[in-house]
């Protein structure tokens, strides 16, 4: 039996796994940054001793172990508040694990397959590049899921000074390629070969080490800003009965913070559409132009085209801006089986998840102009949003700050809320802009330019979070060109070994 599993299940398959699963623990709420570059280099190790045609397996089983460990809080959105039962809720997160440990089986597979030479410098480029492009599909393909990328582990070291220069991906990259060549150099035979090893991979750090200190953008005038977090539980929320407990609360926790040059309640702050909350917001829009703060707050819509019927409307995540300032942003970027269900005809009826009317929500229009709140232009991500960080750039180069609000009450006391807020964090430095970020039961935080938290609430607690932010002028070198510089040199680096393994393949055959 044991020889029979050994077959099925080889060590390196094993060794694939335990690396993948030790990646999320590099990131929050853990943080052992380490384990980052360790987890990438056990892959290269792994893929390097494989045959060809089990590198795509072996990058399956990686993410398999990296997103079983990394995003298991789903289930608590399907079982808990989905009212799943723990078979069914555990099969769909396993079935969502296993889809997305598709693209780490690509990556094994065109690095395995294409790409390695069996030259150990050579091939430390070829893997680092493989794993950055990677990371670059998740953010797009099939609307993507920009999660536990590995430059996430690095914000708060010296590689994190990348991140204004290139985004979380260079981060990323630095690195992967950084420990890409720690592997190669446990490879390679001959000390000039070794040394050569060594240099590159210090030089990531030593690029990023001066960066630190560098300011690409310049401060502007200061503010002050109210968050409100309103710790409405899940379980009650979009309860009819809810309703005016949710409205008055809001109403009560804000009472004393008009102010405040902003104020901001999380997504779908209210829990009826905007269309009936005319009289309420009619309010809070004269308190808040009373004490000359701007509000903006979180609110869902159903919209219906003139002369359709009202069972043709589509729902809307939006948030509106009243008071000292203007404007309406509709969110983009929807969330999977939250607020839109793939395979909707299959699925709807399975579970009550999938029933939810907020899970038929419509996405709004690229290119939305930015929230007025005073003399300052605010740039929106709602939820999800504020994890991908193209989407982000576009709007926060014209911004003098970045708005996130978000309801995580969906992933319980889970790892999820605090994955989300680290992202947040770079999304802030990439950028150079203060992130003031309102949620439902946390983490309500105010972060600075360099993606420092400066305040914050703490989670499942009823409270309003005052401090002051600063608006900031300028563009970093991401902001203005975003990953377009990386990818160019991502494929420069791919063309220059595919013509390298091409070459040496006749070299390969007579031996």
């Amino acid at each position: 039996m044991r020889g029979l599993t050994a077959r099925i299940f080889p060590p390196a398959f094993w060794a694939a796994l335990l690396a993948g699963a030790a990646l999320p623990f590099a990131l929050a709420p853990f943080d052992y940054w380490l384990l980052a570059p360790a987890s990438a280099g056990a892959l290269l190790w792994v893929l390097n001793r494989a045959l060809p045609h089990s590198t795509a397996m072996l990058g399956w089983w990686y993410g398999v172990g990296k997103y079983a460990a990394g995003v298991s809080w789903i289930y608590v959105s399907i079982h808990d508040y989905g009212h799943a039962t723990p078979a069914l809720a555990g099969f769909l997160v396993l079935l969502f694990v296993a889809g997305l440990a598709l693209f780490s089986s690509l990556q094994g597979w065109v690095y395995g397959r294409w790409l390695r030479t069996a030259r150990p410098l050579a091939d430390g480029f070829a893997f680092a590049a493989t794993w950055t492009l990677t990371e670059w599909l998740l953010t797009w393909v099939l609307t993507g899921f920009p999660w536990l990328f590995i430059g996430y582990a690095h914000i708060d070291d010296p590689l994190g000074a990348l991140a204004p220069v290139g985004g979380v991906l260079l981060v990323g990259f630095a690195s992967v390629f950084s420990v890409a060549f720690v592997v190669a150099v446990l490879e390679t035979i001959g000390w000039r070969k070794r040394l050569v090893g060594v240099t590159l991979a210090l030089l990531p750090w030593l690029v990023a080490w001066p960066l630190q200190s560098k300011q690409w953008v310049e401060t502007g005038d200061s503010g002050r800003v109210a968050l409100v977090q309103s710790n409405i539980g899940q379980d009650i929320k979009w309860r009819m009965d809810s309703i005016g407990m949710i409205l008055d609360r809001h109403r009560r926790l804000t009472a004393g913070h008009w102010d405040n040059d902003l104020v901001i309640w999380p997504e779908a702050a209210i829990t009826i559409f905007q269309r009936q909350a005319v009289d309420y917001l009619a309010e809070m829009d004269r308190r808040a132009r009373a004490g000359g703060a701007t509000l903006i707050l979180g609110v869902p819509a159903y919209e219906i085209s003139p002369g359709a019927p009202a069972s043709d409307g589509v729902f809307r995540n939006t948030a509106v801006a009243l008071g000292n300032g203007e404007g309406r942003y509709v969110k983009q970027r929807l969330v999977p089986f939250g607020e839109y269900v793939p395979l909707a005809g299959l699925l709807r009826g399975v579970i009550e998840f999938f029933n939810l009317p907020m899970s038929r929500t419509e996405p709004g229009p690229e290119n939305q102009p930015l929230l007025r709140a005073g003399p300052w232009g605010v740039a929106m991500a709602i939820c999800y949003e504020i994890v991908y960080p193209d989407l982000v750039r576009r709007s926060a180069r014209e911004a003098d700050v970045l708005v996130t609000i978000s309801n995580d009450s969906w992933f319980g006391n889970s790892t999820g809320p605090l994955q989300h807020v680290q992202m947040a964090r770079m999304r802030a430095r990439e950028n150079g802009r203060w992130v003031l970020r309102a949620t439902n039961n946390g983490v309500t935080a105010i972060i600075d330019a360099h993606g420092t938290v400066r305040a914050k609430l703490p989670q499942f607690e009823t409270g309003v979070l005052e401090g002051h932010f600063t608006a900031m002028n300028g563009t970093t070198p991401f902001g203005r060109y975003g990953h377009l510089p990386l990818l160019v040199g991502l494929a420069l680096i791919l063309a220059g070994t595919l013509v390298r393994v091409v070459s040496l393949r006749p070299f390969f055959r007579r031996t």
